[in-house]
Order: structure tokens, then C-alpha cells, then sequence
């Protein structure tokens, strides 16, 4: 069960606060950030937001003073003197900025990764067509599963996050059909070197590691797909990137 700390809903026009609306089904976009600490730090934060707004100019949402209104809303609606460790949510429509805050739940080490069939509708960006992911997700523990959402035989993304395949020290993940996140680029920056390539289900057994990447995940590590019986072999690369990740943690500015 998601505990939310906070839901708001806000019209464009005049910021007036209105019943709370998730969004999900709308044409529209979203975003998800991790927020830590006391005082509160945002990971990533710009790049969240800068990816937000380019998902609103492709679907023609962006408004004027739209990313100003959302720094407003989110400032407004956090706490100098709580200790955080949640996930920031905006989600932006034709008419409504909506926040929310949940609990973040640290994943664990025995993690399992069910397939399903299903691809995204424009999976390049992060819209807000999620209610059939949703409702798979609804039925799990998140701190010791997710779905791998497949499509012709080929692993995309999971339901919260991308996904890395290490085989021979090398790091392999799909490029097309997939949204690619704000951790996926942290990532790729320090590694140097993401191979592209379409993962084939039925190749997984090549793989050692498998890795969920992104803002509720951070690094988590695979240890089973139970439908075809693959286990992990190695921890080496989760351990590589979660330093990483932590010490990013460690150098976020304090959120003003």
C-alpha cells in the first residue's frame, strides 16, 4: 500500500488549489524525483524538470511561465523542517499541476522481475498513460519486485525504470522503444560506455547482472525472473553504480 504524505492539485492559470487528481489516463506528462534528508536535497532535480518541460513541448502543453509555476508549487510544498525520504511527483495536463508525495521503500537484494507483454504507448517520453502498469504494480511488494515490460520477445523497461544487462564487464541496455531517464544519463556519463542492443528474452541466461536504474529504484539488483528461471551471478556492477549513486547523493546541493 502507497503512503502519500502529500497530494495537491493546482489550475494552470491561477494556481488556485483544487480537488487532488493523480492524472493517470490523461494526456499529459509526468515526472518522478527522489527527495532525501533534512534539509530536504532533490536528485537530480533540473534535469527532472528540463525533461518535463521537453515532454510538454512535444505534446503542445507547455505553457507561458509553466516551469516557473511548477519551481512555485514544489517550494510551496516543502518542508524546510521534515526529514524526507520520498518520492516528488508532478504530473502537468491542459489544466492541472498535480504533487504528490509518497514514501520511498528501499528495494532489497532478494528482488524477483515478472515479464509481462506490454510496450508503452509512446514509450519515448513519460506520459501518463500508466493505469495498466499501475495495476500490475498495485498487486506487488515494490521493495522486492516489478514488471519487465516485453513486446515481439524483447525486454523494453520495467514498470518504474530502465534496465542495464552486464555480460563480460560490458553494460548492454535497449535504446529504442524505451523513455530514457534522467539515472540512466548519471549513469552513462560515469561509465563512458552503455552498449545499445535489443534483449532478447530468450538470451538472458548470457547475463550475469541484471539492473533496475532510475528514481525510486535507484540501483537495484535482479535476483530472479522466476517465469524462466533465470538467477544472478555476480553483484560486481551493482556495487560499481550504487557507489556511484551514493556519492551523487552525498554532493546534491541542499534544495532552495
Amino acid at each position: 500500500m502507497v503512503t502519500y504524505l502529500l497530494k495537491k492539485s493546482y489550475q494552470h492559470k491561477t494556481l488556485k488549489e483544487v480537488k487532488f487528481k493523480d492524472l493517470w489516463g490523461d494526456k499529459g506528462v509526468f515526472t518522478t524525483m527522489r527527495i532525501l534528508g533534512k534539509p530536504a536535497k532533490i536528485i537530480f532535480f533540473k534535469k527532472h524538470i528540463n525533461n518535463l518541460i521537453k515532454s510538454l513541448k512535444v505534446y503542445k502543453l507547455n505553457k507561458v511561465n509553466l516551469e516557473k509555476n511548477i519551481f512555485k508549487l514544489i517550494k510551496l510544498n516543502i518542508d524546510k523542517n521534515k526529514s524526507y525520504n520520498h518520492l516528488l511527483r508532478v504530473a502537468v495536463n491542459k489544466n492541472i499541476i498535480s504533487v504528490s508525495l509518497r514514501d520511498r521503500k528501499t528495494p532489497k537484494l532478494k528482488f524477483n522481475l515478472k515479464l509481462i507483454n506490454y510496450k508503452r504507448i509512446d514509450p519515448e517520453l513519460k506520459n501518463l498513460k500508466y493505469k495498466l502498469i499501475i495495476k500490475h504494480l498495485s498487486k506487488m511488494d515494490n521493495t522486492t519486485s516489478d514488471i519487465a515490460l516485453c513486446f515481439g520477445k524483447k525486454i523494453l523497461e520495467s514498470g518504474t525504470s530502465n534496465i542495464f544487462f552486464i555480460k563480460n564487464n560490458k553494460i548492454y541496455s535497449p535504446s529504442r522503444q524505451v523513455y530514457i531517464g534522467v539515472t540512466y544519463n548519471f549513469f552513462k556519463k560515469k561509465l563512458g560506455k552503455i552498449y545499445n542492443k535489443e534483449i532478447l528474452v530468450n538470451t538472458l541466461s548470457n547475463y550475469d547482472e541484471i539492473l533496475l536504474i532510475g528514481s525510486g529504484k535507484a540501483v537495484t539488483s535482479v535476483e530472479t525472473i522466476k517465469e524462466i528461471k533465470w538467477s544472478r551471478k555476480s553483484l560486481k556492477y551493482y556495487k560499481i553504480l550504487f557507489n556511484f549513486y551514493k556519492n551523487e547523493i552525498l554532493n546534491t546541493p541542499i534544495y532552495r
